[in-house]
Parts: structure tokens; sequence; C-alpha cells
């Protein structure tokens, strides 16, 4: 199995590629650098991945059909996962054309070429965005409606439909993963436990936008597992990773008040475009995949404190 994966050098990609190195695939990575990350950062990952393994890594957009074209030609790659997105809900507020282009217009361009050089499967990163509005219920797979609330959400959503067109015109397996708040070490530096121990880290003050919010926090290591399972499955369909334990923003700041007793908190309005809460059902992936969260938010926080202590000069 060539497997290539599109956002590589990011938060996720670099994990993941971790894992399948470990588990003695060929791994090809691919970003584009984009400034969401720090430059510096990224390149930091893949020197972590290559002293793991033989990677080829490939800078390149995949807004550039024929560069991403060439890629998978050259590494023969017979299955993409496809990381690679601009992120974030408010920016894409702001933005909402840059994020179209490449959370869809890209996504067409992967579809497209898989689709024309014969990859065998394709899996689409997706996320909880695509519920909307649905509080206070477990979110199975079938109840995303299209009523979302940020241009982000939208591009992840519209993504989705372009998986099962291409899927249908080509014939190749294509799974679509919605993610449900990952978190980590390395995690993406604008979601909120990222910018808290940033914060914290330099005893500066925290702001918490909106009341009675909570998140289905889900551990990394526990989203590469179900990826892998992915890999392994040989239908087409889609899954929430999530970890099924929401955890309120009250709850969150109780936990890091254990490692930052000193901690200050200023309560802000809520913001457009962030829904109140998510949770995760994960029936159909444990069904179906034997995808099964194994570690606690008390334990995989306490993971992420350490590591950010100890990488603070990269946050």
């Amino acid at each position: 199995m060539n497997i290539l994966i599109t956002g590589g050098a990011g938060f996720i990609g670099s994990h993941l590629a971790l894992r399948l190195l470990q588990d003695g695939k060929k791994v090809v990575l691919l970003d584009s650098f984009h400034p969401h990350y720090s430059r510096e950062r990224k390149q930091y990952h893949i020197e972590q991945v290559q002293q793991h393994g033989a990677v080829s890594f490939y800078e390149c957009d995949v807004l550039h059909k024929e560069d991403l074209r060439a890629v998978i030609q050259q590494e023969k790659i017979d299955t993409v996962v496809h990381l690679a997105a601009l992120p974030g809900v408010r920016p894409s507020l702001e933005m909402p054309s840059l994020y179209i282009d490449v959370n869809v217009k890209g996504t067409t361009n992967v579809l497209s070429c898989a689709g024309e050089e014969g990859v065998k499967k394709v899996v689409f990163a997706s996320s909880s965005s695509v519920y909307g509005e649905q509080v206070g219920m477990p979110l199975a797979e079938h109840m995303a409606n299209g009523k979302v609330l940020s241009p982000y959400a939208a591009s992840k959503f519209g993504a989705e439909s372009l998986c099962y067109a291409f899927q249908y015109m080509y014939g190749f397996q294509v799974n679509i993963l919605r993610f449900f708040t990952v978190y980590g070490p390395w995690s993406r530096p604008d979601m909120a436990i990222g910018i808290f121990l940033r914060k914290l880290l330099r005893q500066e003050e925290i702001s918490v936008y909106g009341t009675g919010t909570g998140r289905d926090y889900t551990y990394i290591d526990d989203i590469v597992n179900g990826i892998v399972f992915t890999l392994e499955s040989k239908h087409s369909d889609v899954y929430n990773l999530g970890s099924h334990a929401p955890v309120l923003m009250t709850e969150l700041l109780d936990e890091l008040r254990r490692y930052f007793p000193a901690m200050r908190v200023k309560q802000e309005e809520g913001r457009m475009g962030d829904v109140t809460s998510t949770w995760a059902d994960i029936t159909k992936a444990q069904t179906k995949l034997g995808y099964q969260p194994s570690v606690s938010f008390e334990e995989g926080l306490e993971r992420t404190v350490v590591w950010a202590r100890k990488h603070a000069h990269l946050l």
C-alpha cells in the first residue's frame, strides 16, 4: 500500500505518518506550507517523521492539479488520505472564497487525479461542523442536514458530496471521516486547548467565548487509530471519529487549573459561527471498523500539557 497524505506536515498528518511507518507502510507526504501554521513548525514535523523511516516529501498545493498528478504518478500511489484543508470557523467568515477554493476546488483536484490515475481508495477528512447547531444529543452520521453555521462547515459538507460524485464516476473506495475536536501534542495552534496552553505558559489571561459550551475532545492517538482502521476497511462509508464523551468548557477549565492554579479567565460574548456543543455518536465506527477511543480526556490533557511545557518555544 503506497499512501499519500495531503496536509502531511500538519498535526494529524504527521501523527498518522509516524503510525503508518510503524506499521510498515510506504508513506508519501504532501503539504503546501500554508501560513496557517508556521513553516518552522511544519518542517520540524517532517524532520521528526523522517527520523523514523524513508518518507518522500513534496511541497505542493492541492490547487495545482498537474503537480498533484505528477506526485501520484511518480510514487505509484494507490491510497490517498486527504487531510489538506484550510481549517477554522472564524477565518472562514472573513475569507469564504478562499475556503471554497482550497477545501472544495482542492478536494476536486485530489478526487479527479485519484480517479484518473487509478487510485483504489480515498479517505477524506471532514468535520463535526457539518452537523451545524444540534445541541444536547449524540450526532449520528445521518443527522448532517446541510444547515451549517460557517463557510468552513459548508466547504466540508460540499466536499463530502464531491466524494460521492467522484466515487460514482471512477469506482474507487471512498471513506469520509468526521473528526470531533482533535487535540494532543502538536495540535492546531488556533484550537482552544492550543491557545490556552500557549497563553498559560506565558502567564497570560485566557478568554472564553459564550456560556454552556462543550466539545467532544478526541485525543490524536484515537483519531489515528480510526484512520488506520478505515484504511483496512474494504467498504465505502462515512464515520464519526470522536470520544463520545463531551466535555463542558467549565470542565476543561477545571482540569487546566490542576496544572495552572494561577490561571486567569476572561468571559466573552459568544462568537458567530461557533456551535454550542458537539457530541459524537460513534456506534457506526465501533460496529463496522472496530474503533474504540482509549484515551480519557484527563489522560490526554495531561500528556498535552507535558508536551507543551517541553516545546513551549515552538508554540
